[in-house]
């Protein structure tokens, strides 16, 4: 994470578009995002996708499909994504949805590499 993403940014606007399985996001900086679910999915910040600590992550797969049914607040500091596999356990703070924001791309880029490693695939 870089200087310009620990700002603590706050958003001013969500909206889930169910149909397109895109979450839109505006921050108060003017920067918008739009994230899509299965991106937000293999990327949750919970303890079952990233693990207990440094190389315990689990390689999340078959999630091209996956929805948010659900958007909850929780505090003034993140939102929990309710998914439509049933993934609920990832509290996405202002700061990460910002910093997936910004890192979209190489995130990205980075886990359909590591799918193409391990000889998954993003199909179910």
């Amino acid at each position: 994470m870089t200087d310009a993403q620990t700002g603590n940014r706050r958003p001013t606007d969500i909206i889930l578009h169910q149909q397109s399985r895109i979450l839109e996001i505006a921050f108060d900086d003017g920067k918008r995002f739009s994230l899509p679910c299965e991106f937000l999915r293999v990327l949750s910040p919970s303890a079952e996708v990233r693990g207990h600590g440094v190389g315990q992550e689990v390689l999340q797969t078959g999630k091209r499909e996956v929805n948010i049914v659900a958007v909850e607040p929780v505090g003034n500091y993140a939102v929990k994504l309710v998914f439509s596999d049933g993934h609920d356990s990832g509290l996405y703070s202002w700061d990460y949805l910002y910093t997936l924001g910004v890192d979209h791309d190489a995130l990205w880029q980075d886990y359909l590499e590591r799918l193409d490693k391990a000889g998954a695939s993003r199909d179910a």
